[in-house]
């Protein structure tokens, strides 16, 4: 049984990074490479290097990845390391065979719309343990050499340079200011794949009265309240704190609740990522 579940799981995995690396090169085919619109990465440089001397695409992110993994795979570890041979290989198929389709020659279209399908792409090839080699292998085969500067300074540098060396190719700063834009589009894109939208708010409520907030969140929009135990540091006196977690759409109710019963409450909001239990991923219990 445990070997089925985990061969599910294998299989699953590998399905949506396929899905997820088709997205990526629908976006570089239809909306980024026709614009010479580069958002940074491996890629990225592979769409310049194709404006200047017409190698394809697909040729020139085998020629770079390649020797990255080759260098790069055991900071990989085993699963990641063939999971991103894999999504390589693959991109570089589906850059190969794709019909060329131009889809729009405006600029900002491209960099969103392009920006939207590489980062919904990038973003399930990373939720399911694989990478895409770029410049975030590249990154951290320079930390190992020069453990001084991060990974992610090293990755921004890179970054940085594909999308300059955009504009100068293009002769034109517009490039690289719509590939900025690509850039920013896709890394919050990944960030919503990886970490969810927050549709869910965390409340944090310190009140002298948590007896009857609590009564009224529980009877009035139907959650659960958890009491916490705090101590002011400055007062020196003991606290409690509530904490709720609303749907979006009970944000308001919330707020009104809390500022009727006691319009002195100590009140803080945050983003709930992802919310797992009963309630919000399954129906309570009868």
């Amino acid at each position: 049984m445990a070997n089925n579940e985990r061969w599910y799981k294998t299989v699953y995995s590998y399905v949506l990074i396929s899905i997820g690396v088709f997205l990526m090169s629908i976006a570089l085919d239809y909306f980024l490479a026709p614009n010479t619109i580069a958002p940074g990465g491996v890629t990225g440089f592979a769409v310049v290097i194709e404006k200047i001397v017409k190698v394809p695409i697909y040729i020139t992110n085998l020629a770079i990845n390649i020797p990255l993994f080759i260098f790069g795979a055991k900071i990989l570890g085993r699963g990641t390391a063939i999971k991103t041979l894999y999504a390589t290989i693959l991109l570089s198929f589906f850059l190969k065979v794709l019909p060329p389709i131009v889809l729009t020659h405006d600029l900002l279209l491209s960099a969103i719309f392009g920006g939207v399908l590489c980062g919904i792409g990038l973003g399930l090839v990373f939720k399911f343990g694989g990478t895409t080699g770029g410049t975030d292998l590249a990154g951290a085969i320079l930390n190992n050499k020069i453990p001084s500067l991060s990974v992610t300074t090293f990755m921004t540098m890179i970054d940085l340079f594909v999308v300059v060396f955009a504009g100068v190719v293009g002769r034109n700063i517009e490039i690289s200011l719509y590939s900025i834009i690509a850039m920013f589009v896709i890394m919050k894109v990944i960030d919503m794949i990886l970490e969810g939208i927050g549709y869910q708010k965390g409340f944090f409520i310190i009140s002298d009265n948590p007896d009857k907030i609590s009564e009224k969140l529980m009877m009035e929009i139907g959650r659960g309240v958890t009491l916490l135990k705090g101590k002011g540091m400055y007062s020196k006196e003991d606290k409690d704190v509530l904490l709720c977690v609303v749907s979006r759409s009970q944000f308001a109710n919330v707020k009104d609740i809390v500022k009727e019963t006691d319009p002195y409450a100590f009140v803080m909001v945050s983003e709930m990522y992802e919310v797992l239990g009963e309630g919000f991923t399954y129906d309570k219990k009868h």
